[in-house]
């Protein structure tokens, strides 16, 4: 049984993917741009350079999309790193509910 929520796929290529449009929307980059950048990339870093504002952006989008609170279950905020981190903690996290 699907949830609303529930991508189609759930594997990590596919949420990396869909993670990297929703930084892109979130950040006012260029989607191809960001597309290029490494994994390891860090979301509040320079070549993204999410704000606060952005990254509360982001995680409604992941929340509306995926159905992870990211905020909720990551108290640290440790997996808001990089696009991998979130990458990684949001597949593990759709794949569990």
């Amino acid at each position: 049984m699907t949830d609303a929520h529930t991508p189609s796929s759930t594997d990590r290529t596919t949420v990396e993917r869909q993670l990297r449009s929703m930084i892109a929307e979130a950040a006012r980059l260029d989607p191809a741009a960001v597309d290029r950048l490494p994994a390891d990339t860090e979301l509040f870093g320079p070549l993204i350079g999410l704000t606060s504002l952005a990254g509360v952006t982001l995680l409604g989008s992941v929340h509306s999309r995926f159905g992870v609170d990211v905020a909720a279950l990551d108290l640290s905020l440790d997996s808001l790193q990089s696009i991998a981190t979130l990458a990684d903690f949001v597949t593990d996290h759709v794949k569990r509910g």
